[in-house]
């Protein structure tokens, strides 16, 4: 028998086609003004989500990790002047930045997708000696295919079942970030997108972590540092299947929840309004660092307090309305910034909520906030979970001449209803920056990220990214 046999041509479905075509044409295509500003801001964001996160015990741990592993260097570890290879930078980078509650978040795909796509690009950028305008580009990609992925898959229903959502979609989308750094031709894209598929996983448990690290793994550092293996191996020659999305055995058939959640899987999620909707324009930036149902409660207390002049000791009670998921995530918790009631009590006696404030656990046992917290009445509202993925919140105060005041935050500060300016989000990275890098390579930073399409050699930017 001839062993000559010719083998029939792979069968690609037409969204596996367009959806490798507009990764591996990605490169190519300058993105509009106002997306571009807007990537800007989330490149900056993320970069001082690891400088600060750094210094945080997730980040410890991500160092004492990769340091001893060595290998080539290729990129940095920001905030430290350890350079490694590009799998090993990406995974402690991504881990630094969800090290805590300071990174953004996409709230349809339940998803913080710079913290990994970030990361990874970065850790491709430099490897590959990629310019500014090409790491903006990949970082933009990266948002548009992580975000489609999760809410094909479900989003919030798809969380419920157990899944790790940020181990799914930014897997796929780390992954597109790199294969356009590293030039990949539609093939290669659709071989990539296979080994994403093979290490997309995870589940949710790590809400029951009291240390944050197995979650800045889940949703940073493991998603970032697959995206990367993914692109390195295809780089390196390795084939695959031609597409993982259909056919038998598929990641299709695999992570089809329609038996339990009655909602079948729409394939073409993935490639509807690509190149005209850009995810990044719908990703929050936190203006504060801490849990992301906090934020809104914050906002309105800072408002009252702005508005009315009120103080601490104005204060008979505080009652804070969040959605019931809301409620739940940050009730009384031992980490300081995901705790509702202590960051409540925070921004009472502080007039203002700051990143060192926010992660000082001598605090919660300071007596002055342990006071104001027992005037703090935490509700989980019903009215507000239907609302969802809007993460809206009503505080109420009572105030100890008898006047009540009530303030009903619709859209948080740093969502896409209500975005930051450059201004603010320079002032938050500056500031999370300065105590790690020091104030002068902060502003540089900043400077160079604004400034980024100058940038032909993102080496360049090593110097800056060191502590």
């Amino acid at each position: 028998m001839s062993m000559n046999k010719s083998k029939a041509a792979p069968q690609i479905s037409s969204v596996m086609r367009r959806l490798s075509a507009y990764i591996a044409q990605a490169r190519n295509k300058a993105l509009p003004a106002a997306v571009l500003e807007a990537t800007k801001h989330h490149v900056l964001d993320s970069l001082a989500a690891m400088a600060s996160g750094s210094q945080l015990r997730a980040g410890e741990v991500a160092h004492a990790y990769v340091k001893p592993l060595g290998g080539a260097r290729e990129a940095t570890v920001v905030g430290s002047k350890f350079v490694t290879n590009a799998v090993n930078a990406a995974l402690a980078n991504g881990m630094q930045a969800h090290a805590d509650e300071t990174d953004d978040s996409h709230s349809h795909s339940v998803t913080h997708p710079g913290c990994s796509i970030v990361s990874a690009a970065l850790a491709m950028a430099e490897r590959s000696r990629s310019s500014g305008t090409a790491l903006l580009r990949a970082v933009a990609l990266g948002y548009d295919v992580a975000t489609r992925m999760n809410m094909m898959l479900g989003g919030m229903e798809f969380a419920k079942l157990g899944h790790l959502t940020s181990g799914f979609g930014p897997a796929f989308g780390t992954t597109a970030a790199c294969a356009a750094l590293s030039h990949f031709n539609e093939q290669q894209v659709r071989h990539a997108l296979s080994y994403a598929a093979q290490q997309a996983s995870g589940v949710s448990c790590f809400a029951r972590d009291p240390e944050h690290i197995e979650k800045a793994f889940g949703f940073g550092g493991m998603p970032a540092r697959n995206g990367v293996s993914a692109a390195l191996l295809v780089a390196a020659g390795a084939t695959a299947v031609a597409d993982v999305f259909t056919g038998e055995r598929s990641f299709m058939i695999a992570y089809d929840e329609s038996r339990r959640t009655g909602r079948p899987l729409d394939p073409q999620t993935l490639v509807r309004e690509l190149g005209k909707t850009y995810e990044i324009m719908n990703t929050t930036i936190k203006r504060w660092s801490v849990g992301s149902p906090i934020q809104a409660p914050l906002d309105s207390l800072l408002e009252l307090m702005r508005n009315e002049h009120v103080k601490a000791q104005d204060v008979a009670k505080l009652v804070v309305r969040v959605y019931a998921g809301g409620a739940r995530i940050t009730d009384s918790r031992e980490m300081s910034d995901i705790n509702m009631q202590h960051m409540c009590a925070l921004m009472l006696n502080d007039g203002y909520v700051t990143f060192d404030a926010a992660h000082d656990m001598r605090r919660m046992k300071d007596p002055r906030l342990l006071a104001l917290r027992k005037k703090i009445e935490l509700v989980a509202d019903e009215e507000l979970e239907k609302l969802r993925p809007s993460k809206q919140a009503i505080v109420e105060l009572t105030l100890t001449d008898g006047r009540r005041l009530r303030h009903h935050t619709r859209a948080v500060r740093g969502t896409p209803h209500n975005p930051m300016t450059r201004a603010e989000v320079d002032e938050k990275c500056h500031h999370l920056m300065a105590s790690v890098l020091g104030a002068k390579r902060a502003r540089a930073l900043c400077d160079a990220v604004w400034d980024i399409e100058r940038v032909k050699d993102a080496r360049s930017l090593r110097p800056l990214l060191q502590a």
